[in-house]
């Protein structure tokens, strides 16, 4: 199978009732209030490897071909400042669905083109504690790349898109440690030249690269410190 097929069945695959994406753990160090908490959406877009000029990604490219779009979070924000993040944020009454808003934010956040962007489907909807969101990730094929850029640097200081095969291979894959008031909290975590990925963002790409059957073996037990 492609790696467009592999996407396509997975996703495809997770569209019922008793799907989750996430098992509970105490990597949250929070508790989400459901009564009070906000829907968002997040675009997990895959894309083949390229420097940003316009260019389709043909549907017969393996995962190794592939590479994924994130945005760094302004240091100056009140929630998760500095942290790599996948495009994405509130769904607003406007939008028509959850890949709606995670069009929109992807656009406002990193200049994309909407009209190049395929969705594949949505993931089952997963709860951030920390700043009580309900968070739907959206799957998408870049299948008309445009260029992008930080559109608004008081939301996010940088754009960028990393090599899926960067995020698998074992040497850049780390557990992300952080003490807070006698908790501790573990979380994957990905090393790229532009930054590490961890956190909700990490979480979110380990489970989805489990999922997948994409992950190779790497050593749990290497541990690092949760930039802040």
């Amino acid at each position: 199978m492609t790696a467009y097929e592999e996407l396509a069945a997975w996703v495809s695959s997770m569209d019922r009732p008793d799907a989750t994406l996430l098992k509970p753990s105490g990597w949250q160090l929070a508790t989400l209030d459901a009564a009070k908490s906000r829907r968002a959406a997040v675009l997990i877009l895959f894309g083949g490897q390229g420097d940003g000029s316009r260019r389709p990604s043909p549907r017969s490219l393996g995962r190794n071909d592939l590479d994924l779009l994130f945005v760094m979070r302004a240091s100056s924000l009140s929630s998760h400042p500095g942290q790599v993040a996948f495009p994405g944020g509130t769904i607003d009454l406007g939008d028509a669905d959850e890949g709606a808003a995670a069009l929109r934010e992807a656009r406002e956040e990193t200049g994309l083109d909407p009209s190049g962007v395929e969705l594949l489907g949505k993931l089952p909807e997963v709860g951030l504690p920390i700043s009580n969101f309900l968070v739907t990730p959206v799957l998408g094929w870049w299948a008309e790349q445009s260029a992008i850029h930080a559109v608004d640097t008081a939301e996010s200081e940088s754009v960028f898109r990393c090599p899926v095969s960067t995020l698998l291979h074992p040497a850049n894959r780390r557990t992300a440690v952080l003490r807070r008031n006698g908790s501790v909290s573990r979380t994957a975590a990905f090393l790229t030249p532009d930054a590490v990925v961890w956190g909700f963002t990490a979480m979110l790409l380990d489970a989805m690269f489990e999922g997948l059957g994409w992950v190779q073996p790497w050593d749990r037990s290497q541990e690092i410190p949760a930039p802040l």
